[in-house]
């Protein structure tokens, strides 16, 4: 048992390249937000966000390789996966338009746009910190059901829907690279079978990009332009001079903090239910001091568990993959190598395998749910649904120029588009996900009280904004509408729990009177 090492197999190609592309599309994407949508400087971004940022997906990286290890150890195990590490992908678009824009926009100086940002980092990596002492909990009492369906909403809407339809606009490459992965990881017989598939799917997916003259040389020697030495520096003073000013900005922290928080227990789930049994308050506490590193290097976005654990797991991985991908994440912002890489890779040839991901990822709910509960799988499925038509809708007005309060909720409603239904089932979909799928199974398996319970919190979560509305506010806007019908709903659980009591009792006098 003591002779088990960390090993590199097959399956950690495939399961590192798909990792490892997809951190980098969430670094690239941060940086090009950072850059040209918000205006912070180059020098700031290139050599003191990214280069923290790549050190805190390397360290948690490090402590997840290092659990599979002591799993595969006190099991005898070899077929241990370890948990995929990464940023979180909504903090990224959240922390940029919710706290780094704004507060650039409001005074024009960066650096106090960043001391800002990196308190509210600090905020959600406490929430981490801290629920890492209830996390084991409060996953027992989740049914699994619930906290698998949610996970699969997130992999097919957030992680696999649109890269689906990148897919559809370079069908010459992304056809066969999917047919590729339908034939090597659904397949009983796979093709080219001496090849590493991830190997085979960026290999296969980067020539026909070429061949088909979708990239270009240019791109590489204009991507040689951010080459450099930026070693990660601290930068505690820039936390500590962010802290005086940084409440009015942090309440979004605390909703998202909540939702990174709900994403980790979700994706810890899905490893248990793939057969690796991973401590919740290791890998929450792994989360949290990782993402205060990163926040006290100058980095304000958080790292998680990324979601696929399933999917890596289906591919053959094994330790080395996370491990890799962290190396790499550190690697490619020290010496700004990021643009260099995916002008040579495209992204038509990685985003198949997300897809992949995704459909593994939702897969996984179906083999473990039982039949009765099925239902609630689909039910989980429409916050999320709402969450990604609504960012589609925001976006098509945006490039228009114009918004839904300037056409009008009606007008969008004649047209069918019901705004301000997306807007309330959308908002908060993590969380809201998690709620109606306790809802929904507590109503199925006849647990009224335990549903009186979960319509309770749904009344708090909507009184303070968490959930149903575009920003956390105690009772505003429709909220206090919100509240009244998940009090209605709790109080009808009650009444359920009564006439069961009372049929109970019933049925028992009836049963003695009959002996």
């Amino acid at each position: 048992m003591n002779s088990i090492k960390l090993e590199w197999k097959r399956g950690d190609w495939a399961a590192y390249f798909g990792l490892m592309t997809n951190n980098l599309t969430n670094l690239l994407t941060m940086m090009g937000l950072l850059i040209f949508v918000v205006g912070i400087p180059t020098e700031i971004v290139y050599g003191r966000i990214a280069p923290a940022f790549g050190l805190a997906v390397l360290v948690a990286s490090v402590c997840y390789a290092w659990f599979g290890l002591q799993l595969a150890k006190e099991t005898g195990r070899k077929d241990v996966t370890a948990l995929p590490s990464g940023p979180s992908a909504p903090s990224i678009f959240t922390v940029t338009f919710l706290v780094l824009m704004p507060v650039y926009q409001q005074t024009g100086d960066a650096e106090f746009a960043i001391q800002i940002g990196l308190v509210w980092c600090f905020v959600e990596a406490m929430i981490l910190v801290g629920g890492s002492f209830l996390g084991e909990t409060i996953r027992k009492m989740i049914p699994r059901t619930v906290l698998l369906s949610c996970l699969s909403g997130l992999g097919l809407l957030l992680l696999a829907m649109n890269p689906m339809l990148q897919a559809f606009e370079a069908p010459t490459v992304s056809f066969i690279v999917l047919l590729l992965i339908f034939i090597n990881w659904f397949g009983k017989k796979p093709i080219f079978a001496r090849i590493p598939t991830g190997l085979l799917l960026l290999v296969a997916g980067t020539a026909l990009a070429w061949i088909s003259g979708l990239q270009s040389p240019e791109a590489i020697k204009a991507s040689m332009s951010s080459f450099g030495f930026n070693p990660p520096s601290i930068h505690v003073d820039s936390f500590l001079q962010g802290l005086p000013h940084a409440l009015p900005y942090l309440a979004s922290a605390v909703p998202l903090g909540l939702a990174n928080y709900i994403f980790d227990l979700e994706n810890i789930e899905s490893a248990h239910a793939a057969g690796d049994e991973y401590n919740t308050r290791k890998v929450m506490l792994t989360n949290g001091l990782a993402s205060t590193l990163g926040c006290l290097m100058g980095n304000p976005f958080p790292v998680t568990v990324y979601v696929g654990h399933a999917g890596w797991k289906a591919m053959g991985a094994s330790i080395g993959y996370t491990l890799a991908s962290g190396v790499t994440m550190f690697i490619v912002p020290l010496f700004g190598l990021g643009a260099f890489m995916l002008a040579i890779i495209p992204m038509t040839a990685i985003v198949p395998i997300l897809v992949f991901i995704g459909v593994v990822t939702a897969n996984q709910v179906v083999r473990e749910t039982p039949k009765i509960e099925v239902p609630v799988i689909f039910i989980c499925l429409f916050p999320w649904i709402a969450n990604w038509a609504l960012t589609m809708v925001n976006s098509v007005m945006a490039a228009a120029g114009t918004s839904a309060a300037k056409i009008g909720p009606e007008a969008l409603a004649h047209k069918g588009v019901f705004y301000q239904g997306l807007v309330h089932l959308g908002n908060g979909a993590p969380l809201a996900s998690m709620l109606w799928g306790c809802v929904a199974i507590f109503a199925i398996i006849n647990k009224p009280l335990r549903g009186a319970i979960a319509a309770a919190v749904g009344a708090l979560l909507a009184l303070f904004g968490v959930i149903h509305a575009p920003m956390v506010g105690i009772a505003q806007g429709s909220s206090l509408m919100f509240v009244t019908a998940y009090l209605m709903m709790g109080a009808m659980f009650v009444v359920k729990h009564v006439l069961d009591r009372r049929e109970a009792a019933a049925t028992s006098v009836t049963a003695v009177s009959d002996s």
